[in-house]
């Protein structure tokens, strides 16, 4: 065995000494093995330095210049770790500082200011002023497109500390929401973040959404108003945004329409119209079905298309779908014509009731044809039906000539042409006649 020298067992004594520390552990000697600190205050301190760099140092109320604030957005992410720090990058440019829980801005500096006035909340004090800032982002995303999805993330953020917030710094914060919100650049689910129960009660989170909205129309229309609802899902969580005690139909509506918003009424009313009509069927289904009068259905009808302002052609759409859907049909097609004159015959007064005009009287035409259409098996009944209703008087020869002509939908209507060909010329014949004696009258 070799003898080692002295020099040897230095030189191997060195590298162990490099290669583990004085506990026995491996020392993690390459630099890509180290890990950095997270810092975001360190983060936060190198922005405002560079933010601040924007303003005139003599002139505090000098706006901030916002041209130079992306030029150096734009090279600055060249050195500080945006994608590390990208929420606290959009905190920073929104806000003016790092956000503490409530909505305060962090006091934890030591080396500098630890806010800036270069932001969203102090500087934009206009609708003008906020679009040149949703600019100065947009480059900014352009630029690191990563930071895009961030913004969504620190917006469900900050529109929870809403009552930490001025009144002021909220109104900045609704319009460049809603800027956000038109074009895209946030997830419209991002708002419905705005409803928790301390935001609510004292009708910040209300106030909050109505400048929003306000804001969407003044930009987009009113069509965008509804769309914007719709697509986050705030439509169903319209009531979650008033106090307990002020979720009133009545009140609701009315905030609406002050606020500058009635196209939500007109949303609302049309949702508790089809709450009430699909109840009202319901109702007058299990009626027909329950052998109910037809004495006693009229009045109860009546009294419930007066009460939600219904109008007759959708009652006589309701009264076609009701008696239509209460009982079993036939499964034999030889069968069902004799069953369903049969049992529309028991409910020609119901209808007569609700068919005064010639619109109701083409509403119930098309509702008949798309049903015969919709079940193969009452194809064939289809003319039978309408001879039916034309005999008892609901259906007048005016009008289902005039569906014949133009009036009809376009469900199975050759079908239909061919089944009607015949009584269709017949009427004309009548009318010619009827025509020509009032002429000989004369």
């Amino acid at each position: 065995m070799s003898q080692v020298s002295g020099c040897e067992l230095l030189s191997m004594a060195f590298v162990l000494h490099c290669y583990f520390d004085l506990t026995g552990h491996r020392t993690k000697t390459r630099k890509r093995d180290e890990k950095k600190v997270y810092d975001p205050s360190g983060f936060r301190d190198s922005v405002i330095e560079g933010l601040e760099q924007s303003k005139d140092e003599e002139d505090v109320e000098t706006p901030a210049d916002l041209d130079a604030i992306s030029k150096w957005l734009d090279i600055a992410g060249n050195k500080l770790d945006y994608r590390r720090y990208g929420e606290a990058l959009l905190e920073i440019l929104i806000a003016g500082g790092l956000l503490a829980p409530g909505g305060s801005i962090q006091q934890d500096g030591d080396k500098g200011p630890v806010s800036t006035s270069a932001c969203i909340f102090q500087d934009a004090n206009d609708l003008a002023r906020i679009k040149q800032w949703d600019n100065v982002i947009i480059k900014l995303m352009r630029r690191y497109k990563y930071l895009e999805k961030m913004l969504s993330e620190e917006m469900k953020k900050i529109l929870v500390y809403l009552r930490g917030f001025t009144e002021q710094h909220r109104t900045r914060l609704a319009q460049i929401t809603a800027i956000w919100c038109c074009s895209g650049l946030i997830l419209p689910n991002t708002i419905v973040v705005v409803i928790n129960e301390h935001q609510v009660k004292d009708s910040i989170a209300l106030n909050f959404m109505i400048e929003v909205l306000n804001v969407v129309k003044t930009e987009k229309g009113s069509a965008s108003v509804l769309n914007l609802l719709k697509k986050s899902g705030m439509d169903a969580m319209l009531t979650e945004l008033f106090p307990t005690n002020k979720r009133s139909s009545d009140n609701m509506k009315n905030h609406f329409v002050t606020a500058g918003l009635p196209e939500i009424v007109t949303y609302l009313s049309s949702i508790e119209n089809a709450g009430a009509k699909k109840e009202l069927q319901r109702s007058l289904r299990n009626s027909i079905s329950e052998g109910q009068s037809t004495k006693e259905i009229i009045a109860e009808l009546r009294e419930n298309v007066k009460k939600h302002g219904l109008s007759e052609p959708e009652a006589v759409s309701m009264i076609w779908a009701a008696v239509m859907s209460a009982i079993e049909w036939n499964k034999k097609e030889d069968l069902l014509q004799e069953q369903a004159l049969k049992h529309l015959k028991e409910y020609i007064q119901l209808f007569k009731v609700f068919t005064t005009n010639a619109r109701s009287e083409l509403v119930l035409c098309n509702k008949i044809q798309e049903f015969c259409y919709d079940n193969q098996n009452f194809l064939k009944c289809f003319n039978k039906i309408i001879l039916l209703f034309y005999k008892t008087e609901v259906l007048s020869e005016e009008v289902i000539l005039k569906w014949y002509k133009d009036g009809h939908a376009p469900k199975g209507w050759t079908v239909f042409m061919d089944q009607m060909k015949k009584f269709v010329e017949w009427l004309e014949q009548a009318e010619s006649e009827s025509e020509e004696e009032s002429d000989d009258e004369d």
